[in-house]
């Protein structure tokens, strides 16, 4: 009676061991892809919290070189009309617009030493393009996960323990419609 007794709690206990590995397995994999999706938005949320300062500094920064640009270009011309002759007025009025274009250089030297727009322009892609790499590296952490979640689900025994116990469903992964749009092809899933 003992030996019969074995053969039937033995592979019952196995098969409650092994729905509750199953099931757990189930739940760890759905909290990942939840977890993946935080990650996600905490990514996107970083790169639209950092873009906007970004920008100010780039404004700033073309400000001031359009202030530079227009001294420059008051100078040109006030040099351009000394060619017309000796005129001790636009001398003068030369000399001061020289005066205010290094005065102001002067000043943007000292409180910005690197003051060049093309650079805070490049500095700002690389920006944001560093924050973009950082998505899409949290979108594929994300996708790989919802893989996991959907094939615990729908794989053999998973599905019957999530059928019976969990009732998890499919969930979709992260797509791009505008990226999709620039593909004839499209796979027959």
């Amino acid at each position: 009676m003992n030996e019969t007794l074995l053969f039937v709690v033995i592979p019952l206990v196995l098969a409650i061991i092994l729905i509750i590995v199953i099931y757990n397995g189930i739940i760890g994999k759905h909290n990942a892809v939840d977890r993946a999706w935080a990650s996600v938005l905490t990514q996107e949320r970083q790169k639209n919290q950092i873009i906007p300062h970004v920008e100010k500094m780039v404004e700033d920064y073309k400000l001031h070189e359009a202030s530079v640009l227009q001294e420059v270009t008051a100078l040109r011309s006030a040099i351009a009309e000394l060619d017309n002759g000796v005129d001790a007025g636009k001398l003068a009025k030369a000399e001061q617009s020289t005066q205010a274009l290094m005065n102001g250089l002067k000043v943007a030297v000292e409180a910005y030493p690197d003051l060049k727009a093309s650079d805070t322009y490049l500095k700002v892609m690389a920006e944001i393009s560093e924050q973009q790499e950082q998505v899409g590296a949290a979108i594929r952490i994300f996708n790989h996960n919802v893989e996991e979640f959907n094939n615990a689900i729908q794989m053999f025994p998973g599905s019957l323990v999530n059928a019976m116990l969990c009732r998890k469903t499919r969930i979709a992964s992260f797509t791009d419609s505008q990226a999709q749009s620039g593909f004839e092809y499209k796979p027959n899933l």
